[in-house]
C-alpha cells in the first residue's frame, strides 16, 4: 500500500467540516420567524422557517416534551 501525506495546512476548520463556509457563532441576532405552537396554539416566535405539516412547539412546550431535560 501507498503511504500517503495530506497536507491541511490551509485547512481551518480545526478537524471539523466548516457546513458551506457559515460560522453560526457570533453572527450577530437570528432571525426569527413567526408560528402557532402545536401543542398550546399560542403564537410564538422560532429561529427556523416552519415547515408545513411539521409540528411546531413554543419555548415553554419544547421544553416540557424534550427528553434530554
Amino acid at each position: 500500500m501507498e503511504n500517503r501525506r495530506f497536507d491541511n495546512r490551509n485547512n481551518n476548520s480545526g478537524g471539523r467540516g466548516n457546513f458551506g463556509g457559515r460560522n453560526n457563532f457570533n453572527n450577530g441576532p437570528q432571525e426569527k420567524h413567526k408560528a402557532i405552537c402545536t401543542a398550546c396554539k399560542k403564537e410564538c416566535e422560532v429561529p427556523f422557517k416552519p415547515t408545513e405539516g411539521r409540528d411546531v412547539f413554543c419555548q415553554d412546550c419544547f421544553k416540557k416534551n424534550n427528553p434530554r431535560n
